[in-house]
């Protein structure tokens, strides 16, 4: 009797590095959700919007606190069966996020970062790297994501790659 093996659902990577920058910073957010469509999780979805808010954050930490001059961060995000990894990496090395971040003094303007990401994500937590480190969040799938995965959208390779010209 032959049996016929099932596919496993791929995961979906994207990987990106960018300038260790606000524009930078906005560009990864941009793009995740551009690949996130791409992959079969709308704009308008919840997890769109929490892996936009996500890695805004771990964007914005990147380009601002991990930033070393001459160097860029990188941006990965990886959609298996029931989790959306976010990852972000950056080069500095001395300057690691707590492990559990402390709400800030209400009046202060910043150190919101790490509570907004930890609220959000399944888990969160950090890698250290020979230079730099990675601080990683899982955002798990809804049952109606998990059938969109399983589905299996438009494959990352076959997506089309935006381009725009830039207006004098």
């Amino acid at each position: 009797m032959l049996t016929q093996a099932q596919p496993a659902t791929a995961t979906r990577e994207f990987t990106q590095r960018l300038s260790a920058t606000p524009r930078g910073a906005r560009l990864a957010r941009r793009l995740a959700r551009y690949h996130l469509d791409g992959w079969g999780i709308t704009y308008d979805s919840e997890l769109s919007d929490t892996a936009e808010a996500v890695l805004a954050e771990l964007a914005a930490n990147a380009a601002t606190h991990g930033r070393v001059p001459g160097r860029d961060f990188e941006v990965r995000l990886a959609l298996g069966a029931d989790t959306l990894r976010i990852e972000v990496t950056d080069t500095r090395t001395e300057l690691m996020p707590p492990e559990t971040p402390e709400i800030p003094d209400p009046e202060g303007e910043s150190g919101r970062g790490l509570v907004i990401v930890a609220a959000l994500a399944g888990q969160w937590g950090v890698v250290a790297r020979q230079v730099g480190k990675t601080v990683w969040a899982h955002l798990p799938l809804s049952e109606a994501e998990r059938r969109i995965v399983a589905a299996g959208a438009v494959p990352a390779a076959a997506m089309p790659v935006a381009t725009r010209r830039a207006s004098r």
